[in-house]
């Protein structure tokens, strides 16, 4: 089957959830100059302001301040203003980042992004450092080799977990419920993941598992299909593709996975101010699984283009989402050189789901929710596993604010020991060795696949319920 060819995205246009992405990161960069179009906007008012302040600084502040200084300040304040995901790159910044996309550095494998001053966790990249240690989605990092991180900007904290390769990082965590914080000592290390891993399950069903969207994750997914179709003599039952922990990645990846599974619809569309921001990306077929049913497993760590592939099948009725509710990082970034030979990565548009949902800020809602056994840990996954929760975070469109999941399942066992032995099926080494004895969700997945009854929470109690799969548009 041919490669599927979709528009191009705007070129510097990328859909990582920060800046924070600590691994190597596939980026192109929109050369354009950015004038102002109407120059009589601008505030003349606040500007005497801002210079009246900048002369009082130089004159009466205890130490003597660099222009420089002073102006980067200034720079870093305006932009860190719009939401937490834009942000100034100094020269020095953004020829770090031009080198980081080579991938000749040493990284931790984990997706960042800045909150009140520290660093969350979105979530640990598998088979890399930060997984092996154990670091998990929704933990805040504070401190870095001892250093406070409030004050010091999300830009300038990453760079302090970069370095050469071999090289040991200290991160100091704090993990609600626990009170006294974690300290975690890793190494630093060239980060090549295979972003793309599948297995069989059981006779006629599959298992692939997405840790983040490359370059080559599309073709990757369609191969993956095939194998698993060959394990199953020419004909898979049903799949279940594992998206949790997810934190996106490159635009295009996830739209051509997406396509893997889809004969036609929309897959998203983005919507911004400017002329080029808005985009469609449609599925052009065939469906590499030829209509077999499918589960798309999400959490609080899936985000940005792991939430495109998880709308599109929701929206377009061709997969159950089962899990918990998504990260909600639902915007587009656009990197702008600068005279200075800095940049400036702004937030430029928006992207929405084939129903119309602005996924920003709201996430993608299960049609089967997962909850943690305990009432405590359901509020922190709430606190801490969502975009919203971010200081400065951009509201999106309410209109689709008010879905819900269509069915819960309640985890048998306390909420924290399940979540270690899920993080460690997924994390622990380049080898995917799916555990259906300690996985709960994807043992129920699979039960779901096999049209077997599930136990689904009612009104103060259970029913043993056999959940309808969709079936696959134009089949």
């Amino acid at each position: 089957m041919s490669t599927p060819r979709f528009p191009k995205p705007l070129r510097g246009t990328f859909l990582g959830v920060g800046v924070g992405l600590v691994l190597g990161v596939s980026i192109s960069l929109a050369a354009t100059v950015y004038a102002a179009k109407n120059r009589d906007t601008i505030p003349l008012e606040q500007i005497q302001t801002f210079s009246q302040l900048f002369a009082i600084i130089k004159s009466n502040y205890v130490d003597p301040t660099s222009d420089k200084k002073l102006m980067d300040g200034a720079i870093n304040g305006m932009v860190n203003a719009l939401d937490p995901h834009s942000a100034y790159l100094s020269p020095k910044e953004f020829k770090e980042m031009q080198v980081l996309t080579n991938g000749k550095f040493g990284g931790l494998g984990i997706e960042v992004t800045g909150d009140h001053g520290v660093l969350k966790v979105v979530a640990p990249i598998d088979g890399t450092p930060a997984a092996k240690a154990g670091i998990k989605s929704g933990d805040l990092i504070v401190k870095i080799d001892g250093k406070v991180l409030q004050g010091i900007g999300l830009q300038k904290s990453v760079d302090m977990m970069r370095g050469k390769p071999g090289t040991q990082v200290t991160l100091t965590i704090l993990r609600p419920p626990q009170v006294l914080p974690l300290h975690f000592t890793l190494t630093r290390a060239i980060i090549k993941v295979q972003s793309v891993r599948a297995a069989m399950l059981a006779p006629g069903y599959g298992y692939i598992r997405i840790s983040q969207f490359q370059e080559n994750t599309g073709s990757a997914t369609r191969k993956a299909v095939e194998h698993l179709e060959q394990e199953a003599n020419g004909h898979l039952n049903g799949l279940i593709l594992d998206l949790r922990n997810n934190p996106g990645g490159v635009l295009g990846a996830g739209v051509e996975t997406a396509d893997t599974f889809l004969n036609k619809g929309l897959i998203v569309y983005t919507k911004g101010r400017t002329v080029g921001s808005d985009m469609r990306f449609s599925a052009h077929g065939p469906d590499y699984l030829h209509g077999a049913p499918m589960i798309v497993l999400i959490n609080g760590g899936s985000a940005s283009a792991a939430e495109i592939v998880t709308g599109a099948l929701k929206d377009d009725h061709r997969a159950l989402v089962m899990g918990q509710h998504s990260f909600g990082k639902g915007s587009v970034q656009t990197v702008m050189p600068l005279g200075n030979g800095g940049a400036l990565k702004l937030t430029t548009a928006l992207y929405y789901t084939p129903a119309g949902c602005s996924i920003q800020s709201q996430g993608i809602v299960p049609n089967i929710e997962v909850q943690p056994a305990n009432a405590q840990q359901r509020a922190l996954n709430a606190d801490l596993l969502n975009e919203s929760e971010l200081h400065g975070v951009l509201k999106a469109p309410d209109e689709c604010s008010k879905a819900t999941p269509q069915y819960t399942i309640a985890l048998p066992v306390p909420a924290t020991a399940q979540s270690t032995k899920e993080d460690e099926v997924m994390a622990a080494s380049d080898v995917l060795k799916p555990d259906l004895a300690k996985d709960y969700p994807l043992h129920e997945a699979l039960a779901i696949l096999e049209g077997k009854a599930v136990p689904v929470q009612g009104k103060g109690h259970t029913v043993d319920t056999v959940i309808p799969l969709p079936k696959a548009v134009g089949q």
